[in-house]
């Protein structure tokens, strides 16, 4: 089994965006016995909160449903527990250095870094521009599942 977080600022927009995306892909393609996929945040700013509404109504366009999802925050011992630890931007993979001491086993990387065009997945929070976001997390969770299942 492939176990993976995929991690942002809060918890509620891309991360949630990447987890429930992967999840039907995975599911799409029959896989689900082979992968465990979550997402928590690299800060406490919106612990319990569910997904941000605009994000939550991206995904739902998609046919992706994200009910009973609410934000965490990474702990060490996700970096013990997970295969792959994915973050949407730099900041992101700076503060996930920071809360796990380094990485001694190479399991931090950048979703977009899967991509022909690696680039950071843009913060929705900011932009307001919640399609883009998706089709960046789209784009990036397809190319990591191939990465991960060729075969697909």
């Amino acid at each position: 089994m492939i176990k993976i977080l995929f991690v942002c600022h809060g918890n509620i927009c891309r991360s949630p965006m990447a987890e429930f995306t992967m999840k039907k892909l995975v599911s799409d393609a029959g896989l689900e016995a082979e992968f465990h996929i979550e997402s928590a945040a690299t800060s406490c700013e919106e612990l319990g909160n569910p997904v941000y509404p605009p994000a939550r109504e991206e995904l739902q366009r998609h046919g992706i449903a994200c009910v009973g999802k609410t934000a965490r925050r990474i702990t060490a011992d996700d970096y013990v527990n997970y295969d792959l630890i994915i973050g949407m931007d730099g900041a992101n993979l700076r503060n996930m250095l920071r809360a796990f001491g380094g990485d001694p086993e190479g399991k931090l990387r950048l979703l977009m870094d899967y991509t022909p065009y690696p680039r950071p997945v843009a913060d929705p929070w900011y932009t307001g521009d919640f399609r883009r976001a998706w089709q960046d997390i789209n784009e990036g969770c397809k190319s990591l599942l191939k990465a991960l299942c060729p075969q697909q």
